[in-house]
């Protein structure tokens, strides 16, 4: 009898493996940050931000999501709500063509206790003027002080989105050829104030003006790539775009290869221009066969719910994407560098020249809360020091190359009137 199985024991978990462990350690440190630190000094220890009181749950990255500032359904503020309800922790908002909805988002997120990863999905051909010319959306990630050379960044955005006023209205001239008649007025009421229209305004006024029945059926019709009324505008060539973005400090990463007719040219061409990530990882789970390629090419495998907020059942959550840690955590190590350098040339030009308009540059995707608090700050090193905290880990802005700059202001009075 002795050879029987004992009762009342259940299985024992399977414990992580070790790079699982050490990655969410990582994870973890950059995300809660000071809040990690502050509650090992003392036991009743209160979270600065709300939301991360809980230290050991899943960190839930989304890295793709739109809001109303390009074709979403949602304002900045309403998307960072909607993900904080589920579990969202780091959101990067990443609208079509513009950077206008980061300031709203990074406000929300300090009330929701949420981290915002700057981001920006460009619109551009790679190939351009080829057989295979083909277009193909490049994701940008900047660290919470936003791009360097923004200015340069603002340039290649604006002129994309006032070629979508000219692709819409080629848009419109085709349908009308297909005898649809839809009028720009449509468009640009569904579209809003400021907005430049894209394919899913077009689509939106197709389905209110009664010549289709879903959006679905607009774009499988009508306004797919290449489709009977599909239009090009100003867009970039691939390469360019990525190039631009690693040199304003950004990660660049393909999204929804999937989606193209020839992604391993497409691939190809943008790891020789300097790509890091593609994405990988849907909603559903699927790796759809695109692991191979970002391993064979040395990319950091990414994914995100491509939020939109149009509802039903053919969209993906935010958050609804289980990125793997090892995932997130290659792209971390690969990101903060980057983005610490990026922080270091963004104050070191505001050392050569501390002004009150240099600050509002420096500081256009949201104030640190300090700084908005305390209008008696004089020095330039005292707001070195609130921007590098809102922008970094304390390990991080403890480099000697912030300390440079501290000294070069310490005795430099800026006034923030």
């Amino acid at each position: 009898m002795g050879g029987g199985k004992k009762k009342g024991k259940g299985k024992r978990k399977k414990k992580p493996p070790p790079e699982h462990l050490l990655s969410h350690k990582y994870i973890k440190e950059w995300v809660f940050g000071d809040s990690l630190d502050a509650a090992a000094a003392a036991d009743d220890f209160e979270p600065t931000l709300p939301g991360r009181s809980c230290l050991t749950d899943r960190v839930v990255f989304e890295f793709h999501c739109h809001s109303k500032c390009s074709d979403g359904f949602l304002s900045p503020y309403a998307v960072v709500e909607k993900a904080h309800r589920n579990g969202v922790k780091v959101l990067s908002l990443t609208d079509h063509d513009t950077m206008a909805g980061i300031p709203e988002a990074m406000e929300a997120a300090r009330k929701f206790g949420m981290l915002i990863v700057p981001g920006v999905e460009i619109s551009s051909i790679c190939f351009p003027g080829a057989e295979n010319e083909e277009p193909v959306h490049i994701l940008a990630y900047y660290g919470s002080c936003g791009p360097s050379a923004h200015e340069e960044l603002n340039e290649l955005l604006t002129h994309i989105r006032d070629g979508r006023f000219i692709r819409a209205k080629k848009m419109l001239l085709k349908l009308n050829n297909l005898k649809i008649p839809l009028k720009w007025e449509q468009v640009f009421k569904v579209a809003g104030e400021g907005v430049a229209p894209g394919r899913l305004h077009v689509a939106k006024a197709m389905v209110q003006a009664g010549y289709v029945e879903s959006l679905k059926q607009a774009f499988s019709k009508y306004l797919y790539d290449g489709g009977p009324a599909y239009a090009m505008g100003n867009e970039p060539s691939a390469a360019a775009a990525v190039q631009l973005i690693c040199k304003t400090g950004g990660v660049a990463a393909l999204a929804h290869p999937w989606a193209l007719k020839n992604p391993a040219a497409v691939i190809r061409s943008l790891k020789s221009a300097g790509l890091h990530a593609m994405e990988v990882y849907r909603a559903d789970g699927k790796v759809v066969g695109f692991g191979e390629f970002a391993d064979s090419h040395d990319l950091i495998k990414l994914g995100g719910s491509d939020f939109h907020g149009r509802g039903g059942n053919d969209e993906s959550e935010l958050g609804s994407v289980d990125l793997p840690l090892i995932s997130i955590c290659k792209f971390l190590k690969l990101a903060r560098p980057i983005w610490c350098d990026t922080a270091r040339s963004i104050l070191q030009r505001f050392s050569e020249e501390p002004s009150s308009a240099n600050l509002e540059k420096i500081t256009m995707f949201g104030k640190p809360v300090n700084l908005r608090k305390c209008a008696s700050i004089k020095r330039g090193k005292d707001i070195i020091d609130l921007c590098l905290s809102s922008w970094l880990t304390i390990e991080e802005r403890q480099a000697v190359q912030f300390e440079e700059i501290r000294r070069k202001l310490s005795d430099v009075g800026v006034s923030l009137t």
